[in-house]
């Protein structure tokens, strides 16, 4: 019974070990698994896209159709009449389209000229463009050169400006000084008091003038005291910013002593005047002393245009440089631009450019031909209810034509309708005769929709272009019209069209990939995918016109796969392994053992 009890508590032991180590490699095997994302890959290729609409209906037991014109206008001619047999496509009535044959006109203009524009931008840059884009490159270094000269020529000029002005600046100060504050007329009394006092005795205003030319030579002398000072400090070889500030200087102080100048001129001039005024003889000192100021305002007024004509020149000089600086960036630009060749955008916004013009003419030509009302189909005309000066609408029948065909009518949703067009070619089937398709064009369309339940529809008859004896009046038909078609345009599947607000994209590997790319569970790439801007055109069931954006043979990611991938061998460990036992010192009892 002990015997029996050890062996029962060796094979718990084992079992409980068997137990963890399962748990450990669970557990250790989970841990090591991350998400690896695998892109399925496709390339961009050329081929023909087709859209289309379906609908359902049945085949007419009366085979008339209304022939209603898509344009208005005068009736420039009826070419037919009543009982005239006709074939597909032959003239019935031509509508005046003087104004919708400028528009074509022009729209062939705008494309030729948008063509010549992309066909130059893919030339090569000619060697005369090249020369004469290096030339006006070497004209603007040059010019750049002569404005660096005529700016330190232009400090030159302004310092002797400066030198001319301090040949006479002294002088005109220290002869104002005498004039006002000399004792011309009494040792006891400067003049400047004199004409104020003289003149006050008839009217006290002459103080106001005689304060005014104290004050205006008192700032005279302030600026042209620090000025001169400036000036003797300064020498010819002095920095530009030094002799410019000496120009500027020198201007504001010829101006200050010119008001200095006139306001000692007014003060004597208002002496004079008033004692005139009450026959009295003013003094001659007066008429010498103003003699003197106006030659000190003509030497005054000579210098403060020179040193401002000498500030302008610097200034300017100053600009043209910055000028030409500019010019020379800008055709160095346009220098390596050319030598470069176009660039790539460039290149696809012309293209743009052209394709949009493209689509113009196309609108301008398919509206031309909307004037020139055609027969759908093979038929015998039952009426014609226009004649030549007649005006025509859209929507009013103009004639009336029985099909020698059967004809089928579908109707369709509002959305649908509105792709349809008169002579689009359809594909019918048949639920009674599921061996037959006909082929047929779109004969009619309703101009006013039905509205049942809510929902608009329009009937659309199309008329076969075969007979078929099992097709009956009645029979349930379905029917396949082509919308639109294209050939030999870039195409992609169209589960690689990603959407980001209004604009549309398709990712990319941003690396060269190798091999067959075309595995169905796609291939890990070490880089992330590249985010392309294309635009679309046309889609189908399964792919999308690409308009721009993409290149042809260039690989696309179509979609992505995200997968659990283990990175650990610890799935291929054994369970013992697990629990760090070796198989070989573990003894795993048979059955047989169990119960001795």
């Amino acid at each position: 019974m002990l015997q029996f009890l050890k062996k029962r508590k060796v094979i718990l032991l084992i079992l409980v070990v068997l137990i963890g180590g399962g748990v450990y490699w669970w557990v250790s095997a989970a841990q090591s698994k991350k998400t690896e994302t695998h892109y399925v890959l496709g390339t961009v290729d050329k081929g023909t896209i087709i859209t289309s609409v379906s609908g359902s209906g049945q085949i007419l037991s009366s085979n008339e159709v209304s022939i209603k014109p898509k344009a208005s206008g005068t009736v420039l001619s009826v070419p037919v009449k009543k009982g005239q047999t006709v074939k597909a496509n032959d003239l019935l009535v031509q509508i005046d389209a003087s104004d919708t044959y400028k528009t074509v006109r022009d729209a062939q203009i705008s494309l030729t000229s948008a063509q010549l524009s992309l066909d130059k931008m893919k030339q090569a840059a000619d060697p005369l463009s090249l020369l004469q884009a290096q030339n006006t490159l070497s004209q603007a270094q040059e010019a750049r050169q002569k404005a660096g000269d005529d700016l330190l020529s232009s400090y030159d000029d302004g310092f002797n400006s400066v030198s001319t002005a301090f040949a006479d600046l002294p002088s005109i100060m220290t002869g104002l000084n005498n004039i006002l504050y000399g004792n011309s007329f009494s040792n006891s009394q400067i003049n400047v008091d004199y004409y104020a006092d003289n003149a006050a005795n008839i009217d006290t205003s002459a103080y106001i003038y005689r304060d005014k030319a104290k004050q205006a030579y008192a700032d005279a002398r302030l600026a042209f005291d620090k000025n001169f000072s400036d000036y003797k400090a300064t020498s010819r070889t002095a920095d530009n910013n030094t002799i410019s500030a000496l120009i500027s200087e020198s201007y504001n102080t010829s101006k200050t002593m010119a008001d200095a100048i006139k306001s000692a001129n007014d003060l004597i001039l208002f002496y004079e005047d008033k004692l005139t005024g009450k026959g009295m003889k003013p003094s001659t000192v007066a008429d010498s002393q103003l003699t003197q100021l106006n030659s000190y305002t003509t030497k005054i007024n000579s210098h403060i245009s020179d040193l401002f004509s000498a500030d302008q020149t610097i200034k300017n000089a100053q600009n043209t440089i910055v000028n030409d600086d500019r010019s020379i960036a800008e055709k160095t630009a346009s220098l390596e631009k050319l030598q470069a060749g176009t660039d790539s955008l460039d290149l696809q916004a012309q293209e743009l450019s052209v394709q949009q013009r493209v689509n113009a003419l196309s609108d301008a030509r398919q509206k031309l031909a909307d004037y020139s009302v055609r027969a759908p189909f093979d038929g015998v005309l039952a009426d014609v209810t226009v004649a030549k000066g007649d005006p025509a609408s859209s929507g009013t029948a103009v004639a009336t034509l029985i099909s020698q065909q059967s004809l089928a009518q579908i109707s369709l949703n509002e959305i649908d309708a509105a792709k349809i067009k008169v002579g689009q070619k359809a594909t019918l089937t048949f639920d009674a005769i599921t061996d037959l398709s006909l082929t047929g064009v779109v004969a009619d369309i309703d101009t006013l929709g039905t509205v049942s339940q809510g929902v608009v529809s329009y009937n659309v008859k199309i008329s076969l272009d075969t007979q078929d004896d099992r097709v009956k009046p009645g029979m349930t038909v379905s029917a396949s019209i082509i919308t639109d078609m294209k050939s030999d345009v870039l195409l992609v599947p169209s589960t690689a069209i990603k959407t980001q607000g209004s604009s549309s994209y398709v990712l990319v590997p941003d690396e060269t990939v190798s091999g067959d790319i075309s595995v169905s569970n796609g291939i890990i790439l070490s880089k992330a995918p590249r985010q392309i801007t294309v635009q679309t055109g046309l889609s189908d069931d399964t792919s999308t016109e690409i308009t721009s954006g993409l290149a042809e043979s260039q690989q696309i990611i179509v979609r992505t796969i995200s997968s659990a991938a283990s990175t650990s061998s610890t799935s291929g460990r054994s369970i013992l392994q697990a629990t760090g036992a070796s198989g070989g010192n573990t003894r795993v009892p048979s059955a047989g053992s169990f119960g001795r």
